[in-house]
């Protein structure tokens, strides 16, 4: 079996996230890295797009999920932003990162990681 890794790296989004009120009242900056693994053999001999899995689509879904969201925690975000990537059934293993820069006063960012495989 021929299995595909799909990489999105640093897809910049903003978005409402965390629990102190001034979070709460204007979106922050996250950064979303997504790994998708899939099964590739028919897309690799047929050439035919609907073999693949569209990594389009599935950024465009995610988009929409964040920006339009409001998120009390990373780990929620984070969660959403998974279980949205392994609908669908191709998908057979999922991880995702989401960094939060500026969320702690020295460091870069914060981020968190989820994973998930069927």
């Amino acid at each position: 079996m021929t299995n595909a890794i799909i990489n999105v790296t640093n897809l910049r989004l903003r978005t409402y996230i965390g629990f102190n009120p001034e979070e709460r009242e204007k979106k922050q900056d996250v950064v979303i890295n997504i790994e998708i693994h899939y099964p590739a053999d028919k897309a690799c001999t047929s050439d035919e797009v609907q073999e693949a899995l569209n990594y389009k689509t599935v950024t465009k879904e995610v988009i929409a999920l964040v920006e339009q969201g409001q998120f009390l925690l990373l780990e929620k975000l984070v969660a959403d932003i998974l279980a949205l990537c392994h609908q669908h059934p191709s998908v057979h293993y999922a991880k995702i990162r989401v960094d939060k820069p500026h969320a702690l006063r020295f460091a870069d960012s914060v981020s968190l990681t989820l994973d998930w495989h069927a």
